[in-house]
């Protein structure tokens, strides 16, 4: 295990990221994070260039520089890499065509000791061409065996918060489909975790992975059909990701009303893992 370099990966240059995008785009997004594939819900409004929706969570992708940790220069060991939470605020709704300019940065390091794990929160903005803020997606990784290199035990910030006690007041189930992870890829995350079959034994899993990110999308989608299925509402949602989905796990998100907010847990039902908690969400009336 080799601790984690602070000057490297903090001096490494993260590409600026520019996307052009049009509804063809926003619809393939949307069948990368499992849209259609429930008889239980309508979702031609993420699938159909007439009256289309871009999904807020589409900002993830949008703006970004694919999987950057695999260029060596960052000085990470990618493959150690488990996507740990994920932050996303929309400013405003996502138009189903447009340009966005994506800028990300390493905002906070943490070591928890020798042997043990490193964190890494990235930041990324995400503006149109006008230079108005669209969106802001705040990423917390977790590098094992990176910790020792002498820096703070914990990121800074508050923890997100845990779900209420109570019976949820909504559950909402919702497929993923075996090419799911091969059809979100097409949105622009190449790590090989998701589709070879090699790389995901080297990293430690029978088989390969769905992308932490087609996860949150596909609680998105049960978040959104827990309101009033309009996907422009949807300005806030953070979640912790706590075991893997695999492509054909059909998730159930469990989800409270509570002053204001959205908080949910989601399990892949089959299985009966807890795959992300700590959830929260706002909407706008």
């Amino acid at each position: 295990m080799t601790p984690l370099d602070p000057e490297t990966l903090l001096t490494y240059a993260i590409p600026d990221a520019r996307d052009d995008y049009d509804p063809r785009d926003v619809i393939i997004y949307a069948l990368g994070v499992g849209a259609g594939l429930s008889s239980d819900v309508d979702e031609t409004h993420f699938l159909y260039e007439r009256g289309l929706q871009a999904l807020p969570t589409m900002a993830l992708v949008l703006g970004t520089a694919g999987f950057w940790p695999m260029d060596p220069k960052s000085g990470l060991d990618w493959i150690s890499i488990l996507h740990g939470e994920q932050r996303l605020t929309l400013h405003q709704p996502l138009d189903p065509a447009g340009i966005m300019l994506g800028t990300t940065r390493v905002a906070d390091l943490a070591d928890k000791g020798p042997g043990k794990a490193a964190m890494i929160r990235a930041v990324k903005t995400l503006k149109n061409p006008g230079g108005e803020l669209v969106a802001e997606a705040t990423e917390t990784w977790v590098v094992r065996g990176g910790g020792g290199f002498g820096g703070a035990r914990d990121l800074p910030g508050e923890a997100l918060p845990p779900v209420p006690s109570r019976d949820p007041d909504y559950a909402v189930p919702l497929p993923t489909s075996l090419a799911q992870a091969a059809t979100y890829r097409l949105s622009g995350d190449r790590n090989p975790l998701h589709i070879d079959p090699v790389t995901a034994r080297r990293a430690g899993h029978e088989r390969p992975i769905l992308h932490g990110l087609s996860t949150m999308g596909v609680i998105a989608r049960a978040v959104i059909h827990a309101a009033d299925g309009d996907a422009e509402r949807l300005r806030e949602i953070a979640l912790r990701f706590t075991a893997p989905v695999f492509p054909g796990d059909a998730i159930e998100t469990r989800i409270w009303q509570e002053a204001g907010r959205l908080h949910f847990r989601a399990m892949a039902i089959e299985r009966g893992v807890v795959v992300a908690d700590n959830g929260v969400a706002k909407l706008v009336p």
